[in-house]
């Protein structure tokens, strides 16, 4: 299955709890931080809901 990058490129401050949560379940939490996740129905649900705050892209076999 394809994987995606994803970077925490705004502050999650002024967010809501429910938005600091999700990105807590993907494991980021300050600006700058990536990580990288197996593509799913799941975790499009996940980015939706902070899309403002992260950018998205397909992982490369170098990263």
């Amino acid at each position: 299955m394809a994987e995606v990058l994803i970077k925490q490129v705004r502050s999650a401050v002024g967010s809501s709890p429910r938005q600091r949560d999700t990105l807590r379940t993907l494991s980021l939490g300050r600006i700058g931080k990536s990580v990288v996740r197996e593509d799913s129905v799941h975790l499009h649900g996940l980015l939706r809901n902070v899309e403002h705050l992260v950018t998205v892209e397909p992982a490369g076999k170098g990263s």
